[in-house]
């Protein structure tokens, strides 16, 4: 379920850091933290959270941000007006969140993504009437590269560990070489899923970021909603080759 909704996001190691009250675009925390290796950032309720959380984690990071030096208090909340505009061409032609899950596991499964291209914001969803979770979140991951008609630059968050260390780590391209198994006895789950996923990422320049879960991020937000409303749908098609798997076990 959602936490309760944000309105601060603190960038304490980012383009510019500092407290936001927008997450989307450039002039927002996720312009700040975009395709900016090891970034740091939250969101918060509060402005005083924020701050407290500035405090802790900023450490040896300066504070960019012409307005946010003025303030002797500690980082200002940015605006637009206020900082120097992203050059567009730091960061990738598409951001994409992703999020899936199910209402139990195995269960009635759903997905959510969000694409952001520019200024066009795209939103695609779907579910299975019995799944897992981590079949919805690499079904997040494969719906939404395969929305991108043409070849692309990428950065896809995701809170799944098990999506992004499949990948980065290169478990996925280990288990397909050794013809879908982990060892000499025990198969690799989901071969379907990764191996789909890793033709995309062959097709498009794709960088898998890990991001927290429910901490006011407003893109994992949204697909986790869309995702559990879809779960919740009645009427959802079946999961073929999960459902044919778990009937051949018995």
């Amino acid at each position: 379920m959602a936490s309760k909704k944000k309105k601060f996001y603190a960038v304490a190691k980012g383009r510019i850091p500092g407290i936001y009250t927008e997450w989307y675009g450039d002039d927002g925390a996720e312009g700040q933290v975009r395709g900016f290796s090891g970034a740091v950032f939250q969101g918060f309720a509060t402005r005083e959270e924020a701050e407290r959380f500035l405090k802790k984690n900023m450490g040896r990071v300066p504070v960019k941000s012409k307005s946010a030096s003025k303030k002797k208090s500690g980082p200002a909340i940015q605006s637009g007006a206020a900082r120097k505009p992203v050059e567009k061409k730091t960061g990738p032609a598409v951001v994409m969140y992703t999020d899936g899950g199910c209402i139990d596991n195995p269960g009635p499964g759903g997905y959510g993504v969000v694409i952001q291209t520019g200024k066009r914001t795209k939103e695609l969803f779907g579910g299975y009437r019995f799944t897992t979770n981590n079949r919805m979140e690499l079904t997040a991951c494969i719906e939404g590269l395969r929305y991108l008609k043409t070849p692309s630059s990428v950065l896809l968050y995701t809170d799944s560990q098990y999506v992004v260390n499949g990948i980065t780590k290169g478990w996925a391209e280990k288990w397909r070489s050794n013809g879908w198994m982990k060892n000499k006895t025990e198969k690799a789950v989901n071969p379907d899923l990764w191996q789909t996923l890793l033709e995309l990422c062959e097709k498009h320049d794709v960088k898998f970021q890990w991001v927290k879960g429910h901490a006011g991020i407003k893109g994992n937000e949204r697909c986790d909603q869309l995702a559990n409303g879809q779960a919740r749908k009645k009427g959802l098609p079946p999961d073929k080759v999960y459902e044919a798997q778990k009937k051949s076990k018995g």
